[in-house]
Formats: structure tokens, sequence, C-alpha cells
């Protein structure tokens, strides 16, 4: 049986650089990619929610270099050097959360966060929606928790309190809502007051 909390990641593995059009431009190290301003890389970020309409959320472990304690959607981490999107996406899910699911691209977009003197994600970004039938079983190096929410409380929760949310997390929120709310509400069903 292959242990839920295995290490999954380390700062040496090498990540794809990218152009702002996707063009792979080299490899870095994960350290390399963080530092800084951050080093542009390609990057995942996948929404699974429930039968229910419920997003599946994940609170980032305490020794995430970057945002650690913070609450983010349900997947987000990079292919590594040799790896399609497709096959990075699928080893994700089942590093942090042991689970598996059929995944529909959306949009992808470039942006950059700093977090303090810890460094920066500079990121290519491919977003991905899904749905979930299994029970997570988090890989605790990688999540510290997880929870599910409706569309409505989470726009609650944004409201009340952003700062406790990943800063990506809530630009491609924002964003699937307002540019691709018919693929969202295939998910969700229709979120009230949109």
């Amino acid at each position: 049986m292959v242990d839920p909390d295995r290490i999954v990641s380390s700062e040496s593995e090498e990540l794809i650089l990218v152009d702002r059009d996707d063009n792979v431009t080299g490899y870095g190290s994960k350290a390399d990619c963080h530092d800084g301003e951050g080093l542009l890389h390609r990057a995942f970020s996948v929404f699974l929610f429930n039968p229910a309409g419920e997003l599946l959320l994940q609170q980032r472990a305490d020794g995430k270099r970057l945002w650690p304690g913070f609450w983010s959607n349900t997947c987000c981490s990079h292919p590594r050097r040799g790896e399609s999107i497709e096959v990075a996406t699928r080893r994700r899910l089942e590093d942090e959360l042991n689970i598996r699911a059929d995944l529909e691209f959306v949009y992808k977009f470039v942006y950059q966060a700093p977090f303090g003197d810890e460094g920066s994600e500079h990121e290519f970004c491919h977003v991905y929606l899904g749905r979930v039938t299994e029970a997570p079983r988090p890989n605790a190096n990688e999540i510290a928790s997880t929870r599910y929410v409706s569309a409505a409380e989470l726009d609650g929760e944004f409201a009340a309190g952003p700062g406790r949310f990943t800063p990506w997390f809530r630009m491609e929120w924002e964003t699937l809502k307002t540019e691709y709310a018919d693929r969202l509400d295939r998910y969700t069903g229709p979120v009230a007051g949109r």
C-alpha cells in the first residue's frame, strides 16, 4: 500500500521555464523558480467539485515555503522537466490528495505574486475543472487540512477575509465566475447573484 504521507516534492526538482506565450525557454530548480521575483515557469491549478457542487479546498501545509497555512483551491503545482501538464495534474492529485479525477482545461494566464522575503510565484498557469467522487486522503507533507465549500460560501469567505487565501486562487475564482460562468455552472449549479 502506498504511504499517503510520502515525500513527493523537493526544492531541487526541475521545472519548465517558459516565455509569455508558454514556449519552453529552459529549465530551473523549484528553488530558483521561486527565489526573488521568481522565474516564469509552467504551472497548473485544479478545481474539483463534489456531486453537490461544492469545491474541495486545501489548506497548505505549514512547511510550505510560500503561503504556508493559507487556503487554496484543490491542487496547484508544476509539471516537471519532460512531463506534460496532463501527466503532471494526474500525478499531483495522487501525490497530494491520493485521488483521481477527469479534468477539463478552461484557460491559462500569467501572474506574479510576491510572498514577503520568502520568494514569489511567477507562473504561466493552466486552470482545470473536474469532479471528485472519492474521499481525499491528504498528504500531511503537502496539506494541513481539506474542506468543501459551496460557491456562495466561498464568495462570502473571500469578502470577509481575502488574506486567508492564496492570491492565485482568488484571481482564478474571479475569472472563472466572470469569464467562464457557463463552464463553472456545470460543476456548481447556477450561483445566485451572478
